[in-house]
């Protein structure tokens, strides 16, 4: 548009006294659009054109100038020789009828109203466009809600504080990532957890980017995820569990073992852990949004065998025949392989022994080891005592009532368990027991034989021919042992004389002599003795079956002692 023409102040007079000849359309400045609003950094381009007459008229000298700022000289001031424009600064125009001028990185600072100025040849041939062009440098500021929720409905706008001179194209970025939106405005429905970031907003063909706004998307937990350090875990390790889950606003953490609450946190952490901590853990994620547990994790906690034990099927009195079953109970993760001891030999494989019509062979320890891949144990041994009823019933003979013996012994032999209670002695062919206990001694000739019971029953042995020597064979024994008994008292005698002959010779040798022989009464000294003698005689024998006479009898068995009377 055609802008007022302002003269220098002096030069008011001399335009009126020209204006005969020239007319106030010949001058003019036009600027267009008079508003401009440039984005900040960008390159601002003002479009002018000014007129003037032609005829007698040239141009000296054209220039930009801001506010109608003057130095102190007359002269509007010049804003190509200004430092802060000198180098961003282009004039476009020419000396004709073109003042286009070009400002690049404006800022803030360069919002001025700014007006062209040229001079002629003519002193009087000077104007400057009033009022100018207005500038107004502007920022993009992005609008977008602070928080919203998975699903929602979105929409982010570029502003800025003035309208754009020139149309511009906005594009927008994510996380520095250029989008394909164009326009002011992004809308995004439904959002997603994915399209959460740091948004802005430029003009193609601009450098200036907005300053970024972050869109938080919220959303509720993901399903939690266990992770765990190792799969085999042994007693006494330290075992971590963490659990993560992908949520907005971070979810909180809680642990639970089977149904049981038992910490809060990422991280659930056991030290030395034990077999009772075996089990399944879970973890919940719980946000404003909701919740969700995890999946269960099962800690397998391995240790070697432990506990240890036999048990038996039966009670403490097994009878051979019997079955009897022995069951190995251990403790130990991975379960153990059982095998069965008798003594110190391998008899058998597998958590459970059976012994079927079980026979006294079959008495002793016996014990169970468990092994697993961390070591093993024996459990105490158990000892089988299989009981059964008397067998192999024998009868030993300890003398066979050879000479000097009216009596053979006889012992019962016995295999039994448990040992047999009692014993009957029978001689064959009587119902009616002879004697009892385990040792007899059968006075008699005969065939004799034994019974042994024992709780479980009885047994008789065979039986045995006993041959019991006659007394005749004693009787002789006992006249030689009395004879002996008889020499060694007359030797004492005859030893007591000879003492006592010897102690009389200090008395005189005749009287010595004559006491001597009439002190030796003979008769008187050994009545006693020869009264012993005559009584000696032979005891009968008990139980004898003799059919002697027995004055026959004391003769055959007590010859007559010859009694000689000394002289």
């Amino acid at each position: 548009m055609l802008m007022w023409l302002r003269m220098a102040p002096a030069l008011h007079l001399i335009f009126l006294l020209i204006i005969h000849r020239v007319s106030a359309a010949d001058w003019g400045v036009n600027y267009s659009p008079s508003q401009y609003c440039a984005l900040q950094n960008s390159t601002m381009t003002i479009s002018c054109t000014f007129i003037y007459p032609t005829t007698g008229y040239q141009i000296m000298k054209a220039f930009w100038n801001i506010d109608q700022v003057k130095p102190d000289g007359v002269e509007f001031a010049d804003l190509s020789v200004n430092p802060e424009y000198s180098q961003r600064l282009q004039y476009l125009g020419n000396k004709q009828q073109n003042c286009t001028v070009r400002l690049s990185h404006v800022t803030k600072k360069d919002e001025h109203d700014y007006l062209f100025r040229f001079t002629t040849n003519v002193t009087t041939g000077k104007i400057i466009g009033i009022p100018g062009v207005v500038l107004s440098v502007t920022d993009l500021q992005l609008e977008s809600p602070e928080r919203v929720t998975e699903g929602d409905s979105v929409r982010l706008t570029c502003r800025s504080s003035c309208k754009l001179t020139d149309t511009p194209t906005f594009i927008w970025y994510r996380n520095s990532h250029t989008l394909t939106n164009i326009g002011d405005e992004l809308n995004i429905s439904p959002v997603n957890r994915t399209e959460a970031g740091h948004y802005s907003c430029g003009v193609q063909g601009q450098t200036y980017i907005s300053p970024a706004v972050y869109l938080n998307v919220t959303y509720p937990p993901d399903t939690p995820v266990i992770s765990n350090r190792s799969a085999v875990i042994m007693s006494g390790d330290s075992v971590t569990l963490n659990c993560s889950s992908d949520s907005n606003p971070p979810a909180e953490i809680s642990w639970y073992k089977a149904n049981k609450s038992l910490s809060s946190g990422r991280i659930f952490n056991i030290s030395k852990i034990s077999s009772d901590d075996s089990g399944e853990y879970k973890c919940r994620a719980r946000n404003d949004h909701g919740e969700k547990y995890s999946d269960p994790v099962t800690l397998d906690v391995q240790y070697p065998p432990r506990n240890i034990s036999v048990s038996m099927n039966r009670s403490a009195v097994i009878k051979e025949g019997d079955s009897v079953t022995l069951n190995c109970s251990s403790d130990s993760n991975p379960p153990a392989e059982i095998n069965w001891y008798k003594g110190e030999m391998v008899v058998r494989s597998g958590r459970i022994f059976n012994i079927s019509n079980i026979s006294s062979d079959d008495s002793g320890e016996y014990k169970c080891r468990a092994r697993n891949e961390h070591g093993e144990k024996n459990s105490d041994p158990v000892t089988l005592d299989v009981q059964y009823p008397p067998r192999n019933v024998s009868v030993f003979v300890t003398d066979s009532g050879q000479l000097f013996s009216d009596s053979v012994s006889l012992m019962c032999i016995i295999d039994s368990n448990p040992p047999a209670l009692s014993f009957s002695w029978f001689k064959e062919n009587q119902s009616s027991a002879v004697g009892s206990g385990q040792s007899f001694s059968a006075v008699q000739s005969g065939r004799f034989y034994c019974e042994a019971h024992n709780p479980h029953g009885a047994q008789r042995s065979d039986a045995v021919t006993v041959t019991v020597h006659q007394h005749a064979e004693r009787n002789i024994i006992i006249t030689a042992t009395s004879v002996g008994v008889l020499i060694i008292i007359i030797v004492v005698i005859i030893f007591a004389i000879h003492f006592k002959r010897k102690s009389r010779r200090s008395a005189g040798k005749e009287s010595a002599n004559s006491d001597t022989y009439a002190g030796l009464d003979l008769q008187s000294a050994t009545s006693d003795l020869y009264n012993t003698l005559t009584t000696v005689h032979h005891r009968p024998a008990e139980n004898s079956c003799s059919t002697l006479d027995p004055q026959s009898s004391s003769e055959h068995h007590n010859p007559p002692i010859n009694r000689r009377r000394l002289q």
